[in-house]
């Protein structure tokens, strides 16, 4: 029996469907609330199809969290560190603190902190990619004799980021997002180099 030629293009549909749904729900309604149940109700799929593919709705969500940000978060280099890092940071800020991401991120890594397949996968799609662009942009900021180079680059990368998910995890808000440019300039007084 050979296979349905439009078997490959129906599943692409439901999957983009339920993606979207969840997308959409955790946005509006919240992780909390969201069920595989709405999700399926949705985007016009039986439970079944949904469990076939994602193991649960923290899985499903993380990969619509992937499919709405591609390559949101790649990293400039215009030769300007502090520009660089300004336009990223406030990027990351506005999507992850006040943006429809903000909900299914903190959902997620709500729901990872007992799930270990799930937190890998965090891991392993969102935050390693993140951490490996702004890894390589603080070590070429080095490399230009921008930033000391007496502090490895991984702290630096903590030392940028861990106040933004501080942020988001309290519920700064708006605040939080004007912040980013000042936020910045901070922690760069202490990498620049010293004299």
């Amino acid at each position: 029996m050979t296979p349905d030629p439009n078997s490959d293009r129906r599943s692409e549909r439901a999957r983009r469907a339920i993606l979207d749904a969840a997308f959409d729900l955790v946005s509006r309604k919240g992780f909390a609330k969201l069920t595989i149940e709405a999700i399926a109700a949705q985007a016009g799929v039986g439970k079944p199809t949904i469990y076939r593919w994602w193991r649960s709705k923290g899985a499903v969500v993380l990969e619509a969290m992937n499919e709405e940000l591609g390559d949101d978060f790649a990293y400039p280099d215009t030769g300007d560190i502090a520009a660089d890092l300004t336009t990223q940071i406030t990027a990351v800020s506005r999507r992850l603190i006040t943006g429809r991401m903000s909900e299914a991120f903190r959902g997620v890594l709500g729901e990872a902190q007992n799930d270990p397949e799930l937190m890998k996968a965090f891991r392993r799609t969102i935050l390693e990619p993140s951490i490996a662009q702004c890894r390589a942009r603080l070590e070429s900021a080095v490399a230009a004799g921008q930033l000391r180079s007496d502090l490895p680059t991984d702290v630096m990368v903590d030392l940028f980021y861990a106040p933004i998910h501080y942020r988001h995890f309290l519920g700064f808000g708006d605040d939080a997002v004007r912040g980013s440019a000042d936020l910045v300039q901070d922690v760069l007084l202490g990498l620049r180099p010293r004299p």
